[in-house]
């Protein structure tokens, strides 16, 4: 059984186990694999504010009990519908707490999914842009993996992060988080600017390494820039380690 821990925020829970679904191979409802979400946004603090400084509340704490949870009612592996929560200073403390409890659960690790992916599906890219959250931005998370796989990585600037990538997750008028489902204008145009940016300084693939980012502009037009999907690698990687043979095929991706 896979377990999501959602809740941060909750569409990005859903939006990963819709994708979940949409990978894996199934001619009816009981050939898809068995999954269980957890939502509990009540219980997480905001990764963000945490790695600002805003709260001295690790959320590291509570993602590490739910996962708790999910492996009591049968969950084998897992994965995170957050790419802030990551961060090593969050990340770090749940498995220190996953060892301590002897729990487990396999946790993967949606960093890693990502930059093993893109290296194993594009092999000729070399400067990766990454859009993301304040959190991860600052932690540089995303940063630190792509350069010990030797990419050069190429994010926004701090003002273009602070006016536009930022409010585009966190405006409460017209932010992702508070207007989800669809996304505002105002915050697909924030997020298509920033790609701009990202392409014009030499990016030749974009990671859109925030879930409510990705949830926002799939579909959208890009250009011929490649961008990645964490959540979506996140997706395939949990349907790989419980039953492989129910991943779809996917071009260029080795199984």
């Amino acid at each position: 059984m896979i377990g999501i821990v959602g809740g941060t925020g909750p569409y990005a829970g859903l939006d990963l186990l819709r994708k979940v679904f949409d990978n894996t191979l199934a001619g009816s409802d009981q050939e898809h694999l068995d999954v269980v979400l957890m939502s509990l946004p009540s219980l997480i603090p905001d990764r963000t504010e945490f790695l600002l400084g805003k709260t001295r509340d690790n959320p590291a704490y509570a993602i590490a009990e739910i996962l708790i949870k999910l492996e009591v009612i049968g969950s084998r592996v897992a994965g995170i519908a957050c790419n802030t929560a990551h961060a090593d200073r969050i990340f770090g403390l749940i498995l220190q707490r996953l060892r301590e409890t002897e729990c487990r659960i396999r946790l993967l690790n949606m960093i890693d999914e990502t930059t093993s992916y893109l290296g194993s599906t594009h092999p000729g890219l070399s400067r990766i842009g990454v859009l993301s959250t304040t959190g991860t931005y600052e932690s540089g998370v995303y940063q630190k993996a792509l350069e010990i796989r030797g990419y050069e990585t190429i994010r926004p600037t701090r003002e273009i992060q602070e006016k536009l990538i930022h409010p585009a997750v966190y405006d409460p008028e017209y932010g992702i988080k508070s207007c989800p489902v669809p996304a505002r204008p105002a915050a697909i145009g924030n997020l298509l600017r920033g790609i701009g940016y990202l392409q014009k300084e030499g990016a030749q693939a974009v990671i859109l390494g925030c879930t409510e980012i990705s949830m926002a502009l799939t579909g959208k037009d890009t250009g011929t820039l490649v961008t990645i999907d964490p959540t979506r690698i996140l997706a395939r990687a949990l349907i790989r380690s419980v039953d492989a043979s129910k991943l779809k095929p996917e071009k260029n991706e080795p199984e």
